[in-house]
């Protein structure tokens, strides 16, 4: 996938009017970058990464892509309690696979939303997992997941093909 790709997988799901978001197991910063993109420079962006070469990488990609920019880089682990203020959404991409209790995941997340922010997933659309995707969701399967762990359901945005594991989807969901 390239940069048009996560801007797609994310283009109907994040308003540019609302702010502050932040990418939760942020990478290289590729679905950070496209949130940048489309909620502009003034937007408050909070980018999460345990991984302190990816967030170098991605600090360095900001730099030459969007050097006007309102972002905090974190270098956490997003699965234990961070001080950041109360979020208008949230992208969570290619990463909740790695959690087996994903319910209680999303219930954690949901914490740090507004009432009624948005919850962007991106995810793999299978439930077969493998040694490098151990436990992918399938939209059906979040659309479910999402009610109980106190979102409304779900609403599919975009697909795109993938080699890896043949679809990937985003999702927009409302925490309650």
């Amino acid at each position: 996938m390239n940069h048009q790709d996560h801007v797609n997988l994310l283009r109907h799901a994040v308003p540019r009017d609302s702010w502050p978001w932040a990418d939760f197991g942020s990478g290289d910063g590729a679905f950070t970058l496209a949130l940048r993109d489309l909620t502009g420079p003034d937007t408050e962006i909070f980018s999460i990464e345990k991984n302190a070469a990816r967030l170098d990488q991605q600090q360095r990609n900001f730099a030459i892509k969007f050097p006007q920019s309102n972002i905090h880089f974190l270098q956490a682990d997003f699965t234990r309690p961070l001080d950041l203020p109360p979020l208008a959404g949230l992208v969570i991409a290619n990463t909740l696979h790695f959690f087996r209790d994903q319910e209680k995941l999303l219930c954690q997340l949901r914490g740090y939303l507004k009432k009624e922010g948005r919850l962007v997933l991106v995810e793999y659309n299978t439930d077969l997992g493998n040694p490098w995707v151990p436990y992918p969701l399938s939209f059906e399967t979040f659309r479910q997941l999402a009610v109980r762990a106190g979102f409304t359901e779900p609403e599919l945005i975009a697909t795109v093909p993938s080699g890896f594991l043949r679809q990937i989807y985003s999702a927009l969901t409302f925490s309650i």
